[in-house]
C-alpha cells in the first residue's frame, strides 16, 4: 500500500491498490485550483522556463522530469545501482496493474510479470538481477473483481496475493509466500539479506520479516488493525510503515467483518516506526486523514511520505517531510493534486515520486524523477 493508498477514486486507486487516495474531487476546470484531486484532469504547473515541472515553491526538488505519460502508473522504486526504476501500471493492453521495468531515464520500457492477474508492489533485489513482486496471476488469468463499494470506501487485500521472485527479465523462478491470506507490499533492506512485507496469514493485517530466500519468517506487528507499508532504513535499524488500529467494540468488530471479505477501509492512516526486529514501536504523526508510502532519507533519521491531512477524505496529497522522532514536519511538494510514493536514489541525489501534475485526463498518474536539493 502497499503500499493501499496510491491508488483511487472508483477507478484510479483501486487501481493503485497500496496508496489509492480516497474520494474523488469535484469537476473543476482545466486551470485547477492548487488542491485539486485525482477526479479532474491534473494540477497545471507554473514552473520556470529551465524547470517547467517544478513549482517554484519546491525548493527541494530541481529539474523535475516526467518519465512515463498517460496511464494509471504508482510504485515506482530505483534498483541499489540507481539505473533502473521499478514500477506498476494499469496502460493499454492491461486492464489491471502490471509490473514493468525501465532505465532510469524513463527509456527501454518492458513488461516484467506475467500480464495476467493483477499485481503490486515491485521491488529490485540487491543483485541487480532479480525481483520481486505480489501477484494474483495464479487464482485466476483476468483481473479479480473490483471492491464492492456498498461497503463505503474499501481497498481490497486479495487473499490470492502472493510474492513472487523472478528474474529482471521476467522469468518466475519460484513462489516466496504460500496460501492462506494476503501477501504483498514487500521491500528489502539495503544490504539486500531481508524482505520486510505485510501479511493476513494469521487473520490480521500484519508486517513480516524474512529472508531473502523466503525462509525465517518472522512476525513483527500485534495490534488489531492494518499495518502495512514497511520499508527499512539504508542502515537497517528501522522500519517505518503506516497503520490504522480501530478502537472500540463496534469498530474492531466492523473491520474484521471487512477483512473475511478481503476488504479494508483506507481512510484514516498514521506513520510508525519501529526497530527491525519489531521492538519500540511508535506512532510518529497524528495529522489526520490518511498518511502512507514513508521512505526513509539517506541519513535513517528522517523520513518522506505523502498525505491529505490538510484535504482529509480527499485524493489531494502531497509529500511532507518529518524526523524519526516525530519533529520538524516539512511541505515537499506543492502542486496540488495527488503526490506519492517518494523514494531517494541510492546515492541520495535523487527522488522519484508519483503524480499527477499536468495530467491530462482524471485519474492519470505518472512516475517522475528529480534531483534533489537538501
Amino acid at each position: 500500500m502497499s503500499r493501499p493508498i496510491a491508488r483511487l477514486l472508483a477507478r484510479a486507486l483501486a487501481v493503485v491498490l497500496f496508496a489509492a487516495p480516497l474520494v474523488a474531487a469535484p469537476a473543476l476546470a482545466q486551470d485547477k485550483t492548487a488542491t485539486s484531486g485525482l477526479g479532474v484532469a491534473g494540477p497545471v504547473v507554473h514552473g520556470t522556463p529551465d524547470d517547467p515541472l517544478r513549482d517554484p515553491r519546491e525548493k527541494h526538488l530541481k529539474n523535475v522530469k516526467q518519465l512515463t505519460f498517460g496511464g494509471q502508473n504508482a510504485e515506482a522504486y530505483f534498483s541499489y545501482d540507481g539505473r533502473r526504476i521499478i514500477f506498476m501500471s494499469t496502460r493499454e493492453s492491461y486492464k489491471c496493474d502490471q509490473i514493468f521495468i525501465m532505465d532510469a531515464d524513463g527509456s527501454n520500457v518492458h513488461l516484467e510479470s506475467t500480464g495476467m492477474g493483477r499485481t503490486t508492489c515491485g521491488y529490485f533485489y540487491a543483485d541487480g538481477k532479480h525481483v520481486l513482486y505480489s501477484s494474483t496471476h495464479l487464482a485466476g488469468d483476468s483481473c479479480p473483481p473490483r471492491p464492492d463499494y456498498s461497503h463505503g470506501y474499501v481497498w481490497a487485500v486479495y487473499s490470492s496475493f502472493q510474492i513472487y521472485y523472478a528474474t529482471d527479465d521476467g522469468k518466475i523462478l519460484k513462489p516466496l509466500t504460500k496460501g492462506p491470506g494476503y501477501n504483498a507490499e514487500a521491500t528489502l533492506s539495503r544490504d539486500g539479506k531481508m524482505i520486510v512485507f505485510t501479511s493476513s496469514r494469521d487473520g490480521d493485517l500484519d508486517i513480516y520479516t524474512m529472508k531473502a530466500d523466503g525462509t525465517g519468517l518472522r512476525r513483527l506487528t500485534n495490534v488489531v488493525g492494518y499495518d502495512g507499508g514497511p520499508v527499512f532504513s539504508p542502515d537497517g535499524k528501522w522500519i517505518a510503515y503506516r497503520a490504522h488500529h480501530p478502537s472500540g467494540e463496534q469498530e474492531i468488530t466492523r473491520y474484521k467483518s471487512l477483512l473475511a471479505r478481503d476488504l479494508v477501509e483506507p481512510n484514516e492512516m498514521d506513520l510508525y516506526v519501529m526497530r527491525a526486529d519489531g521492538s519500540d514501536q511508535q506512532q510518529i504523526t497524528k495529522l489526520g486523514g490518511a498518511s502512507f508510502a514513508p521512505s526513509f532519507f539517506p541519513d535513517s533519521r528522517r523520513i518522506i511520505f505523502a498525505s491529505n491531512y490538510e484535504n482529509p477524505g480527499s485524493s489531494r496529497f502531497e509529500l511532507y517531510a518529518i524526523n524519526r522522532d516525530s519533529s520538524a514536519l516539512e511541505q515537499v511538494t506543492h502542486v496540488g493534486g495527488f503526490s506519492a510514493f517518494p523514494q531517494f536514489s541510492p546515492d541520495g541525489k535523487k527522488l522519484v515520486f508519483i503524480s499527477n501534475r499536468g495530467a491530462k485526463v482524471p485519474h492519470e498518474l505518472n512516475v517522475f524523477v528529480a534531483d534533489w536539493v537538501p
